[in-house]
């Protein structure tokens, strides 16, 4: 995933101020499993748009 990809799913979650702060070392667990379900759905969309 592009930085500048995670870094667009983390300003939706509201998790940047976290990452620009401390880093990515800090964002929870949970808020990664989120962002990577988030990367999931923005791939799918791309793809499904695409097959259309």
């Amino acid at each position: 995933m592009s930085e500048n990809l995670k870094a667009e799913i983390a300003r939706e979650l509201g998790v940047y101020d976290i990452v620009s702060k401390n880093g990515w070392g800090d964002v929870s667990s949970r808020d990664c499993g989120n962002m990577v379900t988030k990367a999931i759905e923005i791939a799918e969309k791309s793809v499904n748009s695409q097959l259309r």
